[in-house]
């Protein structure tokens, strides 16, 4: 049997946070598991986020005009690309799954103001400028490998993340909006366009604001749900099926899709909402696990 291995990216400054202690259940978890699990600590690393011409080596394709994209494209496929990429390229490519850690602090009031606008909503600068020069076009799509036929199709990824705001704050009605709105750029328009299973993200609210007891139980239900993790089944998201992949089509839905769709009471996911409601926690949870059919006796 192949060895099962494991990949976390952790993005937080402190060895003592309450993240770090969530990576460490994570990766005792996994071996205990039997998995080998690889950590890339992105801060202690000093990995760096910028793309730059600098991830290159040798000529350039276009000398005239630089475009990253294209041209970290051909140096994927030349072997040119810069060692720290390439590291993390391995890294990737031995990994069933893949979890990203990081501590994501939203909540911007009183005295905070200036520590928790650096994220933004998003992943820390340094865990974005992993994506940005890391999962680079030719290794993890290509216009024909994308979604659902993506080159990742079968591994597992998925986002950890601590958060400086309460959980009522990120529903429909609360102050920051709905949190599903929030995870859609990342889990839809990173994750599940290289073609990973984006399986339901590990929310932690506003640990910074609990008592120990609380963070304690949080840690707890952390290995818990690690214990069945690859079990688990994916978020859901539009197939490429329902859409005409042709430029003349414009990547649209197909006409008779948007027909069967007029009925619905809900969009199809968060981002293909066709001006209905939002689909319930579309980017927070995972569709229940079919009943098994009954056997005839």
């Amino acid at each position: 049997m192949a060895q099962r291995t494991a990949l976390v990216v952790y993005a937080h400054q402190s060895p003592a946070s309450f993240n770090a202690a969530l990576r460490d259940a994570a990766v005792q978890e996994l071996m205990d598991q039997g998995f080998t699990v690889t950590v890339s600590d992105l801060y202690a690393m000093t990995f760096r986020a910028n793309a730059t011409r600098d991830d290159i080596s040798g000529d350039l394709k276009n000398c005239t005009l630089f475009q990253y994209g294209e041209e970290t494209m051909h140096a994927w496929m030349e072997g040119r690309l810069s060692d720290d990429i390439v590291t993390e390229q391995r890294k990737v490519e031995a990994a069933e799954l893949i979890i990203f850690q990081v501590g994501v602090s939203l909540w911007v009031c009183g005295v905070q103001s200036l520590q928790f606008p650096l994220y933004w909503f998003s992943v820390p600068a340094i865990m974005k400028g992993w994506m940005d020069r890391v999962l680079t076009q030719g290794f993890a799509f290509s216009m024909e490998k994308i979604y659902d036929h993506g080159i990742f199709k079968d591994k597992k990824a998925m986002l950890s993340f601590t958060t400086g705001a309460t959980e009522t704050m990120f529903r429909p009605d609360g102050i920051n909006g709905d949190i599903n709105i929030s995870l859609w750029p990342l889990q839809n328009g990173v994750l599940h366009f290289c073609g990973f299973q984006v399986l339901a993200p590990q929310i932690f609210w506003s640990p910074a604001h609990c008592p120990p007891p609380v963070r304690a139980a949080m840690l707890d239900g952390w290995r818990a749900r690690l214990k069945g993790l690859l079990a688990e089944k994916p978020l859901t998201f539009a197939p490429c099926e329902l859409f005409d992949l042709s430029f003349q089509g414009g990547f649209s839905l197909w006409p008779k899709v948007k027909e069967e769709q007029e009925e619905q009471p809900y969009g199809l996911t968060t981002g293909h909402h066709l001006g209905k409601p939002l689909p319930p926690h579309n980017q927070t949870t995972a569709p229940p696990a079919e009943e098994p059919e009954a056997e005839n006796f």
